[in-house]
């Protein structure tokens, strides 16, 4: 993990995120004491980390200068008719797959999940969560991705986390349909902090759809700062999908993490689509003995949009498994940064992992960053990693109007083709469809 330099003064980076507002955010709440104490210390080390800068090794590549923190502040705007109205196509999405699911807006509850349907699982908002379960709550925070080895957004979320979903499946409970979150910004609202925390016990399985949006925002800035904690135990397996759709106004921050047990298995897909800029920590700790993790990654970028993807795989027992392949596309004056990185620990003996990020330059202003990474102190692994960068093959289009097919819908197909691979790997085909017409949407050809 790289180091933060204090460069920028620690007052400027809290904004709207002041002591007074801080105190206001608690005096709203009804929380036990521990996570009251974890919200003041992780709020002390917010006003002293400073915001990160283009002179940290980890953020070179992603500027936030034009990032106004005074502009913003804990959200405290209850969701409009209008706001939750908006939420309604997504949400009917959603719903036309999934059992059921919980709905928030502005960081406000506006649909709960229907407990029959659960089969067996607990799905509840954290405050819910806090208050019916807090012994769950209390465990698994204690491992906050959001704070281990954060930055300022990470410190900033743990002290000031509004929103979010609790997913608790007990032991050997398998829940056969998928359940969803859907996380929305509506016009009169400005600022999303909701966190995400899935727990399978031993031999659970699920499947949580997430996704996030921002529905009639027109061009008022937004900001987001989230996070997410997936804990799979032994044999357990889950289904992560987690798209990001935000508005081209808002600023999307993200710190998650993924525990992956022994003879478990996640499958973790990302939808990155939407936000002015994004930056993302996505990290797997494979955990137990023959823990095994597939992460899928589209991102498609147009316009001025900036997303930053660091992935990390990070094997720390032996025979476990990776395999990672992140897919983007980008127009215009648009730029994607991917770095990875596959760490495995002395004791993660007969590791087999891969890595492979490729990127399709749609117009000559737009610039993709690739930088795979290893990390080996095993000595009997298996550890492969890719890159590649392009623009759509000419000789395909030629080849395609050769036989009467237009150039846009010649590169239309091109660019479904080379998304192809990712959206296979996606076990539910309801996603595959919703990224397959999320990507051609932004394509508009």
């Amino acid at each position: 993990m790289s180091s933060v330099t204090a460069s920028t003064p620690a007052a400027a980076a809290i904004g709207g995120f002041s002591e007074a507002a801080f105190e206001a955010s608690l005096a709203s709440r009804d929380e036990p004491r521990w996570l009251v104490d974890r919200r003041r210390a992780a709020f002390q080390a917010f006003k002293s980390t400073p915001l990160p800068t283009t002179r940290d090794d980890e953020w070179r590549r992603t500027d936030i200068r034009a990032l106004k923190l005074d502009n913003f502040g804990p959200p405290t705007i209850d969701p409009s008719v209008d706001a939750i109205a908006a939420m309604e196509a997504a949400h009917a999405t959603l719903a036309s797959y999934c059992a059921t699911g919980i709905q928030q807006v502005n960081g406000r509850v506006t649909r709960t999940a229907d407990t029959s349907k659960l089969g067996g699982a607990i799905l509840l908002d954290l405050a819910t969560a806090a208050a019916e379960y807090p012994q769950i709550l209390e465990k698994y925070l204690a491992s906050d991705p959001a704070v281990v080895g954060g930055d300022a957004f990470s410190m900033m979320h743990a002290a000031f986390r509004t929103g979010g979903v609790m997913l608790y499946v007990p032991k050997g409970v398998k829940v056969d349909v998928p359940l969803y979150s859907l996380v929305g910004l509506g016009a009169e609202g400005n600022v999303d902090l909701d966190h995400t925390l899935v727990v399978l016990e031993e031999g659970a399985e699920a499947t949580l759809v997430r996704e996030t949006t921002g529905i009639g925002r027109a061009e008022a800035p937004g900001f987001h700062n989230g996070g997410v904690a997936l804990h799979l135990a032994a044999g357990s397996k889950l289904r992560f999908v987690n798209i990001q759709n935000w508005d081209q106004a808002t600023w999307h921050f993200s710190r998650e993490r993924a525990y992956v047990g022994a003879e478990a298995k996640l499958q973790w897909t990302v939808g990155g689509l939407g936000s002015r800029l994004s930056k993302v920590n996505q990290e797997v700790a494979l955990a137990g003995e023959k823990a095994d993790a597939q992460v899928n990654g589209i991102l498609f970028t147009s316009g001025r949009q900036h997303l930053s993807y660091f992935t990390r795989q990070d094997h720390q027992a032996p025979r476990t498994t990776s395999d990672l392949l992140y897919k983007g596309g980008l127009k215009d004056k648009s730029r994607i940064v991917w770095k990875g990185m596959i760490r495995v620990e002395k004791a993660a003996q007969k590791t087999d992992a891969y890595q492979k990020n490729d990127s399709l330059l749609l117009a000559d202003t737009a610039r993709a960053d690739s930088i795979p990474g290893l990390e080996i102190e095993a000595n009997d692994v298996r550890c492969t990693h890719g890159a590649t960068a392009g623009r759509v093959d000419e000789e395909m289009v030629f080849y395609a109007q050769a036989r009467g097919i237009e150039r846009e819908t010649a590169v239309r197909l091109i660019v479904e083709g080379f998304f192809a691979k990712v959206y296979d790997r996606v076990e539910m085909e309801p996603v595959q469809e919703t990224l397959r017409q999320a990507v051609a949407t932004k394509l508009n050809l």
